[in-house]
C-alpha cells in the first residue's frame, strides 16, 4: 500500500508549538487554582539533562463547542484550562503539546447543521497540535471531510485508513506528526478503529479501507525507526479503552495495541471513543467507579505503555506532565483537570462554576451558537415524562425511547407491521416538558434513510436470529417495535410469537423499516440488498410523529417485554 499520498511527517521546532500564553482577561481569575506541578526530586539530580514537557489531550468532543445550559463544559472556559497550563509550564521551562482523540462531529444540532465549523475554527483558535481522526467524522461525506480537514489548522492523524487514488490504494490521512521537544524528537501517530467499516455510516465508508491498527502500528514504528529516529513514540488513537482488553463485541482497543508491542515500544497511548474517564485502581487495573472531579486519577498501565482518555465533550482535560532523563521516560503527574464539570460523572447536581470562559473565545464562537439556534426552537410536542436515551441504559436494555422510535418509523403511508432501531443510533433523552426540534436532532444526529424490506416468515426468522442476538453494550443492540419474541442467546435462534398484532407464521410475508445504516451492513447487520429507502429521514420521521402526536407518555410505549431472552446472564438481552 502506497504512503504517499500525503507527506507522511515534517519536523516542527519548538517555536511552532503552543507554549506560554498569557491567559486573556477573563473579568477575574479562578476561584479555585490547582497546586504547581513542579519537578520531581529526581530531574532536579540529573540537572540539564532532564527534560520536562506536558501532553494536554481532550476526545469524543461531539460538537460541543458552546457551554451546557447548565454552564458545563465548552471551548471558552477549555481555553482558560489549557492556558493556565501552558502559562505554568512555560514558566518552569517546559512544552506543551495540544492533542485530541477525534470524534470531532455529530451530537449537537448547532455543530451539526454548519458541518462542525466552529468546532474547528475552535480547536484553531485553542492551539490542537494533532487530532486522531474518529469514526464519527466518517457521519458526513467525503467531501465535507476535506472542508473539515481544510478548516483545521493542525494534521488529522491516522496509519490505517486509505482510500483508491487512480486504482491504487493510499492513505487518507497523514499517519504521524514529528515534534521537537525540549529537544527530543517525538513521533505522533494517528489510529482509527478498524470497526469504523461497521459503524461508520455504509454510503461514506464504502470507498474506504480500515485496516488493522496493530499490524499497521508495527509497521510504523519500523518506518520510524528507519527513517527518522524519534527519542519517543505516542500513540493517539479513536479506538477505544477496554478493561484488561475485553473489548466484547467491540474492535481490540488501546489495551490491546499495547499488548500487540514489544515493551516500551510505545510510551503512551492518548485515546478515544469508548469515552470513558480511563483512572485505575488495584494491582488488576480496575475503573475506578465514579470517578470524581477531585480524586486523583491514574492512568492505565499495560506492557509499559501509559493508557489516557480524558471521558468526552470536553468535561476534562487530560494532564499528563512527563520528564525523561537516564534515557528514560517517566510519568511525573496526571490528572484530569475538569472544565465546569459536575462533582460525579453523570451527577445532575448542581455544582459551583470555577472556571471563567475566555472572552475572546466567547466572541468567536457565539455567531455560530445563535446561527444554530434560530430553527431549533419549534415546539412540536410535550414529553409528559422523561424519555430515557443515556447511552449506558439505551445500549442494555429496550427503552421506551427506541421502541417509540422503532414504532415511528414504521408510520410510513403504507404503514410497515413492526420496526427496528438499533441503540448506537439513540444519542441522548427527551426530558419532560416541551420537545422542541433540536430535541429531536439530538436524540437522532445522523440523518440516516428509514428503509423497508418485506420478508417471507422463514427468512425472516433466520434475519433476527441475527440481528437480535445483537451482544447488550454494543451500538448494534436492538429495540423491537410491533413484534413479540422470544430469543435464545446460546442457540442464536428466535421463537416469533406475532407480528403486527397476528400470529406468526413462516409462510407469510412480512415488511419491516430499518435506519439505512443497518440496511447497508451497519453494526454488523446483515446486508439487505432488497431493503428500499422510502426517501424520509430518521430524525424528520421522528419529527413528524410527535407532532402528530402533541402529547407523548413512555408509559405508553414500555413494552420491553414482548421480547424475551432467554439463557443469557441478563434477562434484558444477551450478553452480561
Amino acid at each position: 500500500m502506497n504512503r504517499s499520498l500525503r507527506p507522511s511527517s515534517l519536523l516542527l521546532s519548538g517555536s511552532a508549538l503552543a507554549l506560554a500564553l498569557v491567559l486573556t482577561d477573563c473579568g477575574k481569575k479562578q476561584e479555585e487554582e490547582a497546586p504547581k506541578v513542579t519537578a520531581s526530586a529526581a530531574c532536579l539530580a540529573a540537572g540539564d539533562d532532564c527534560k520536562r514537557f506536558t501532553l494536554l489531550h481532550t476526545n469524543d468532543h461531539h460538537g460541543r463547542f458552546w457551554h451546557s445550559k447548565r454552564g458545563e463544559y465548552g471551548m471558552a472556559a477549555r481555553k482558560t484550562v489549557i492556558d493556565q497550563i501552558r502559562q505554568e509550564v512555560a514558566e518552569q521551562g517546559g512544552q506543551v503539546l495540544l492533542l485530541s482523540g477525534g470524534d470531532i462531529n455529530t451530537g449537537v444540532p448547532e455543530s451539526d447543521l454548519q458541518d462542525a465549523e466552529p468546532d474547528f475554527i475552535g480547536m484553531n483558535h485553542i492551539g490542537y497540535d494533532a487530532m486522531a481522526v474518529g469514526n464519527h467524522e466518517f457521519d458526513n461525506p467525503t467531501s465535507i471531510v476535506d472542508k473539515q480537514r481544510d478548516w483545521s489548522a493542525f494534521p488529522w492523524l491516522s496509519a490505517n485508513i486509505y482510500r483508491q487514488v487512480d486504482g491504487e490504494w493510499q492513505l487518507y490521512f497523514e499517519p504521524y506528526k514529528l515534534f521537537e521537544v525540549q529537544g527530543l524528537k517525538l513521533a505522533v501517530v494517528g489510529l482509527t478503529t478498524e470497526q469504523t467499516a461497521e459503524i461508520g455510516n455504509p454510503e461514506y465508508v464504502q470507498d474506504l479501507k480500515f485496516t488493522s491498527p496493530q499490524e499497521e502500528m508495527k509497521g510504523i514504528l519500523e518506518e520510524l525507526e528507519e527513517q527518522h529516529h524519534p527519542d519517543l513514540v505516542f500513540g493517539l488513537t479513536h479506538m477505544g479503552h477496554y478493561e484488561n482488553g475485553g473489548h466484547g463485541s467491540n474492535a481490540p482497543g488501546d489495551v490491546a495495541l499495547a499488548r500487540s508491542l514489544e515493551p516500551g515500544q510505545v510510551q503512551a497511548i492518548i485515546g478515544g471513543h469508548s469515552q470513558l474517564p480511563v483512572c485505575m485502581e488495584g494491582e488488576t487495573g480496575e475503573y475506578v467507579e465514579d470517578y470524581g472531579r477531585d480524586e486523583e486519577c491514574k492512568p492505565d498501565r499495560q506492557n509499559g505503555t501509559w493508557i489516557m482518555q480524558a471521558y468526552e465533550w470536553g468535561k476534562y482535560v487530560g494532564r499528563a506532565d512527563f520528564e525523561y532523563y537516564g534515557g528514560e521516560l517517566h510519568l511525573a503527574n496526571y490528572q484530569l483537570v475538569p472544565v465546569n464539570t459536575a462533582t460525579k460523572f453523570g451527577s445532575m447536581y448542581p455544582f459551583q462554576m470555577l472556571t471563567p470562559r475566555d472572552p475572546q473565545t466567547l466572541e468567536l464562537l457565539r455567531p455560530y451558537q445563535n446561527k444554530g439556534q434560530q430553527k431549533l426552537k419549534e415546539k412540536i410536542g410535550v414529553a409528559e415524562d422523561d424519555f430515557i436515551g443515556k447511552r449506558k441504559i439505551v445500549r442494555y436494555q429496550a427503552t421506551p425511547l427506541g421502541i417509540m422510535i422503532a414504532h415511528a418509523q414504521t408510520q410510513l403511508p403504507v404503514p410497515a407491521d413492526f420496526g427496528i432501531m438499533n441503540s448506537g443510533g439513540i444519542r441522548t433523552t427527551i426530558e419532560k416538558g416541551p420537545i422542541r426540534y433540536r430535541d429531536v436532532l439530538k436524540v437522532q444526529p445522523f440523518a440516516n434513510s428509514v428503509t423497508v424490506t418485506e420478508m417471507n416468515g422463514a427468512d425472516l426468522k433466520k434475519y433476527l436470529s441475527k440481528v437480535a442476538i445483537k451482544t447488550r453494550g454494543s451500538g448494534g443492540f436492538a429495540h423491537f417495535s410491533g413484534i413479540k419474541m422470544t430469543v435464545d442467546c446460546v442457540a442464536r435462534d428466535v421463537d416469533i410469537k406475532s407480528v403486527g398484532g397476528k400470529p406468526f407464521s413462516l409462510t407469510g410475508t412480512y415488511r419491516f423499516t430499518l435506519p439505512s445504516y443497518n440496511a447497508a451492513g451497519g453494526n454488523k447487520y446483515p446486508k439487505l440488498e432488497q431493503a428500499r429507502n422510502t426517501g424520509f429521514v430518521d430524525a424528520d420521521m421522528l419529527y413528524q410523529f410527535i407532532k402528530q402526536q402533541g402529547s407523548l407518555n413512555p408509559m405508553d410505549y414500555d413494552k420491553a417485554k414482548d421480547v424475551r431472552y432467554t439463557n443469557s446472564r441478563s434477562p434484558y438481552g444477551c450478553g452480561g
